[in-house]
This record gives structure tokens, sequence and C-alpha cells, in this order.
């Protein structure tokens, strides 16, 4: 796939200096910078154990699509959790994917990489055992029922907010750039995709295995499930969150400058009623200096 970027205009984007950012005229969503990773986290933490704890006192459910990535926000969410003693009773979470093997199978309980393991450790199982979120309001994307999540969403009402990342190449959840060389993916058919099974991109194994097992790329699964872009952009808020440095430098630019384009998939939450970017202060750097 040839990109359909001005180069011109995107290397404008990487000069302009990161303290330009949050008040910049022409960018496109709200940001907020803060000084450090550690920052990020405390700030989503917050707003999450606070949306809770506002839904809790009008009586309503809080329903979440959360991403397992980045994953320090969960340790802030679930100490002042403890701390307040807020009750997760009413709380649904729809996660927004899976890893899965060569065959399309979900990878077992005990792989490094299965993400609901990861949840249980990291979010759920930190939680006092009489705060949790209830085992039935905890879902998962289903191979083996590939649009039960999206009908369980509405069943609910909708989800709230949406609390995820962004990748390398402005994915949200799997939603990856479609590199399919026989087939043309529409902006319009992109935004509207459903939950899917499909081969994870060369990119997201490399970062993956970089970051996690020191490149030993043949660990990480090569295989996934993701829910769609329909679902994730049907939240009535979406908060993205950036705390991994140079890596997302140039992705942050293209969000905050560029054309909703499914080359940059993250770039479609431009046109949302309240989106929120939250990064620390490396991630803002400009890749080709000020």
């Amino acid at each position: 796939m040839t990109s359909q970027l001005d180069p011109n205009a995107l290397a404008a984007w990487c000069r302009i200096p990161a303290e330009a950012l949050e008040t910049h005229p022409d960018r496109k969503i709200p940001l907020v910078i803060v000084d450090q990773p550690a920052d990020v986290h405390q700030w989503a933490g917050r707003a999450m154990a606070d949306e809770v704890k506002a839904n809790n006192a009008a009586g309503n459910p809080t329903r979440w699509i959360l991403a397992c990535g980045p994953t320090g926000q969960y340790r802030a969410f679930t100490e002042i959790v403890n701390r307040e003693q807020i009750s997760l009773a009413n709380v649904l979470v729809f996660h927004m994917d899976e890893y899965l093997d060569w065959q399309g199978r979900p990878v077992p309980p005990e792989h490094s990489f299965n993400l609901r393991t990861t949840m249980d450790h990291i979010f759920y199982e930190p939680v006092d055992s009489t705060l949790r979120v209830p085992l039935e309001q905890r879902f998962y994307p289903s191979v083996y029922d590939i649009d039960r999540i999206s009908a369980d969403i509405e069943r609910v009402g909708g989800i709230d907010t949406m609390y995820g990342g962004i990748g390398y190449r402005g994915h949200l959840a799997f939603n990856e750039p479609p590199h399919a060389p026989w087939n043309t993916v529409t902006a319009k058919q992109f935004r509207n995709s459903k939950t899917r099974i499909l081969p994870i991109s060369v990119d997201s194994i490399i970062a993956r295995s970089v970051r996690d097992v020191g490149g030993l790329s043949h660990m990480v699964p090569p295989m996934a499930i993701t829910l769609g872009m329909k679902d994730l952009l049907a939240a009535r808020r979406i908060r993205l969150l950036v705390e991994t440095g140079e890596w997302k430098q140039a992705v942050i630019r293209v969000l905050l400058f560029g054309p909703e384009t499914t080359e940059y998939p993250v770039t479609f939450v431009q046109s949302h009623q309240d989106v929120r970017l939250v990064i620390d202060r490396r991630s803002a750097g400009a890749p080709l200096g000020a």
C-alpha cells in the first residue's frame, strides 16, 4: 500500500514543538500532556474511578470497553477502588481483543500473551473481593460466536467510555490498516467494521516482541480477534492513552493534524463528539525536531 499522506505536510506536523500541541489552532482533538508515563496512568485511573463513583451515586451502570495496553492505569485504578471502597458491582466491562494461534483458536490461558489472563491479574484480582466486577459482567470477543459481544453491548444500552491505547500504525484494538492486495476497504467500510478474526501485521508483532520478549517474535501469536471500529466509535466517550515515548510520536502527529484515513485508523476518532488524548511529555516530542 502506498501512503496517501502528503509527505511535506507530515514532515511539518512532525516539527511542531511539543509545547505548541495543546493550543495549536489546527489540532483536531483535545489533548492533555502530562510529565511522566506514571502521570498518564494516574490521570486515567482517577478518571475511571470518578466515573464509577458518579454513576453509582446516580444509580446508573458503568459500561466500558477496555484495552489490555497500556496497563499502568489499572494499578492506579484498583488502588483507588480499594482505598476509597468503590463498588464495581454495577460495572460492565467489554474487552477489546484477544490473541489467537495460527489456526485462529484462542491461545491457552497460561500463554504469556493471553490477554484475558493478563486482565484477570492486573485488573480484576487486585480489587477487594467484595468490590469486584461480577464474573457475569465481564465480556470477551469469542471466535465461537463472533457477533455475540456486539449484541451484548446493544443489550446493555451501549458503551459509556472506551479507554485504550494507540498502536504504532494508529490501530485501535487490532483494527490495523488493511493491506489486502486483492480487495479495497473503503473508509466507510472500515469505520463500520465489525468484530472479526484477522492476521496481525508484521509491525505489531515486531513492536510487541521488542517491548516484551527481547525481540523474540516467534513468541507473539500471529492472529487475533478484535472488536470492530463500529463498536469502538459508538462509545459515548473515547479516552486515548499514550506513554511509550518515541514509538508513538509520529502517529500522535497524524492523529492531531492529519486526515481521517484507514492508513492510520485512530484518525477516525476525529469526528467523535467526546474524545480526549492523554500523553506524557516524551511521547509529545517532535520526531523531526522543532
